[in-house]
């Protein structure tokens, strides 16, 4: 669709000043989805040719201009590091509700700035405790982890000016034992649930993560493998009324039970594999 109210498009390099009506602009996907009749000026970040993905002995940094397509690519790159780690990758790619004709445009920067509950790239960085490096316009950098990077549906923690450079997910989170569980209400549909365990550590410490049930990422985490009530207990805890979703898409006592539902899941599936 067209932005009617848009009058400038500038190179994001640009030492402009931030101004009211300004907006990033990575692939557009989001940012173009709907009318915005308060934008002016896009600042446009493909001019700075950032590598999509950056692999070290430390893990991986996700450029925020890296395309759905290019993460998947190297997700089901057979020989490549993590694989445990790759499949998760791979699974919350293939989460999208939208065509691979999007996943060619669509950024995994845009799909965490837009901060909707059911961002498979939210679901991804929470669960392999991925940190945010966020730049303003004066070039300082801030660290923030993903799972307090998105504040409620369509707001961050980003300040008026900055933008997100890129995402790191580190190499122990990768070499974990990872489970993903999602439900939608048709199989190319929105995730109404989406719950991702990850295990590791010499105890197998066990971390939970729920998304897109939830207005914000909610985790639970537990020094070893709970037993089912003891997980039940703490998601239905983390799970108050006010952090659920409530939209057409599923009511918030089914989206808790659904939460619930899959994080038992995901945890016998993570026994299984000891």
């Amino acid at each position: 669709m067209d932005l009617t109210a848009v009058r400038e498009i500038v190179d994001g390099q640009s030492p402009l000043p931030w101004r009211e009506g300004d907006a990033w602009l990575a692939g557009g996907t989001a940012l173009f989805a709907e009318p915005r009749p308060g934008l002016r000026r896009l600042r446009d970040l493909t001019g700075h040719g950032w590598p999509p993905l950056t692999l070290t002995d430390a893990g991986i940094e996700v450029a925020a201009t890296c395309t759905i397509t290019e993460l998947l690519a190297f997700a089901e790159t057979p020989g490549t590091p993590w694989p445990s780690g790759r499949a998760l990758i791979a699974g919350c790619c293939r989460a999208f509700s939208s065509s691979f004709k999007v996943w060619n445009t669509a950024t995994a920067g845009g799909n965490l700035c837009a901060a909707l509950p059911a961002g498979p790239m939210i679901s991804m960085a929470v669960a392999l405790s991925g940190t945010c490096r966020v730049r303003g316009l004066d070039g300082a950098e801030r660290a923030v982890a993903a799972r307090d990077f998105v504040s409620g549906p369509g707001s961050t923690v980003l300040a008026p000016g900055e933008l997100l450079r890129s995402l790191t997910l580190p190499a122990g989170a990768l070499a974990s034992h990872s489970v993903m569980r999602r439900v939608s209400a048709h199989a190319w549909g929105r995730s109404v649930a989406l719950v991702t365990g990850i295990r590791g550590g010499p105890e197998g410490r066990l971390t939970v993560a729920v998304t897109a049930a939830t207005t914000r990422p909610v985790t639970v985490s537990f020094a070893c493998a709970p037993s089912p009530d003891e997980l039940r207990g703490r998601l239905l805890s983390a799970l108050p009324r006010r952090l659920l979703l409530d939209d057409v898409h599923g009511r918030p006592h089914w989206r808790r039970h659904l939460a619930v539902h899959l994080a038992e899941e995901v945890r016998d599936a993570l026994a299984e594999e000891r």
